[in-house]
């Protein structure tokens, strides 16, 4: 028996040794959209299948959480940074606090479609980019892929035929950028994450939400509503997705330059399918009853110049606490005109 101890710990510690080695082949990854969201399966379902069939990343094994079954929204980016999670979306209208400068592309600045915002927000925020360097890298995580969603349009319970029937409203916002803006056309904003917008609205806690049209179906809120805009822009989503660096400098070099090139693939491509299905999401919500109007031309100015207001007070009032408002406000603005 004493001969045989030396090669049963031997065992053991192999063993252990094994079963630690499979825990760090075991990439978890989470979300908060709800089963079946456009997003997951235009980014992360692909993103896994391809990754899987990588011979750089033989061995590694896709744990996916989605509808905030590892947290809520504005909390997936401290679960990253614990290593809790290793790839997760990250909204950063709703962790505002930590990355103030990286809701830049939600303000509702002059432009349309998905890819105009997206490519230019994607070359501020990939790694090496002046945000990455600025928000990304000191939160230790680095930006995968990112989109930022078409102009948010105002949808509301009921019928509204101008700027001035917003006033006094309780509108939804995600982020800091849409706030400002409903404060100066003195509505009411609501910031809550997502997944909770269906409830309120049926309840009657808030009046209306800005959202883009891609999202309404997804989360049953062209169900609940009334009247909405066209052609206006009140503002955008950013989201990314993001692995923490950690982790990121664990994986082979293959496959890091792998993720690398797949994410300036798939932020390229998805902003592209994401405008191709806006023209059909249009469809589906008036077919559920929303009547949809441009605004008229005398709101549509009056928007544009308090939208461009917003964008000079958002930039001013984060340099005034040290944060590179005004330098980041203009590298995206440059990128919006890039060609």
């Amino acid at each position: 028996m004493i001969k045989l101890l030396p090669i049963t710990l031997a065992v053991a510690a192999s063993l252990c040794a094994a079963g630690h080695a499979a825990a760090q082949t075991k990439i978890k990854v989470a979300d908060s959209f709800p089963v079946g969201h456009y997003l997951p399966r235009y980014f992360t379902t692909p993103m896994m299948e391809r990754l899987k069939a990588d011979p750089a990343a033989k061995g590694i094994e896709f744990e996916y959480y989605p509808a905030e079954q590892l947290g809520k929204a504005k909390d997936l980016l401290s679960l990253t940074q614990s290593g809790l999670v290793d790839v997760a979306y990250v909204g950063p209208g709703f962790v505002s606090d930590k990355m103030p400068l990286s809701v830049v592309a939600e303000l509702p600045l002059p432009y349309t479609g998905s890819c105009q915002a997206t490519l230019a927000y994607w070359n501020l925020a990939k790694p090496g980019g002046l945000l990455d360097k600025k928000e990304f890298a000191p939160n230790g995580v680095r930006l995968l892929f990112t989109i930022v969603l078409p102009p948010y349009q105002v949808i509301t319970r009921k019928p509204f035929a101008s700027l001035k029937d917003l006033e006094g409203m309780k509108i939804r916002a995600s982020g800091s950028a849409k706030e400002l803006l409903l404060k100066e056309l003195k509505a009411v904003p609501v910031l809550m994450p997502t997944p909770e917008v269906y409830e309120s609205l049926s309840r009657g806690t808030i009046d209306g939400v800005l959202f883009p049209f891609n999202s309404l179906a997804p989360y049953g809120i062209d169900k609940l509503s009334k009247s909405g805009t066209i052609g206006s822009n009140f503002g955008s989503y950013v989201a990314n997705w993001v692995i923490s660096e950690k982790r990121y400098q664990s994986l082979p070099p293959a496959l890091q330059k792998d993720l690398a090139a797949m994410g300036d693939e798939l932020t390229r491509s998805v902003c592209k399918q994401v405008e191709r299905d806006e023209a059909g999401d249009v469809d589906k919500t008036r077919a559920a009853g929303v009547q949809l109007k441009p605004l008229s031309p005398a709101d549509q100015q009056a928007l544009e110049q308090v939208a461009a207001q917003v964008a000079t007070d958002w930039a001013q009032k984060l340099d005034r606490r040290g944060k590179s408002g005004t330098e980041v406000l203009n590298a995206f603005k440059a990128g919006l005109q890039a060609k």
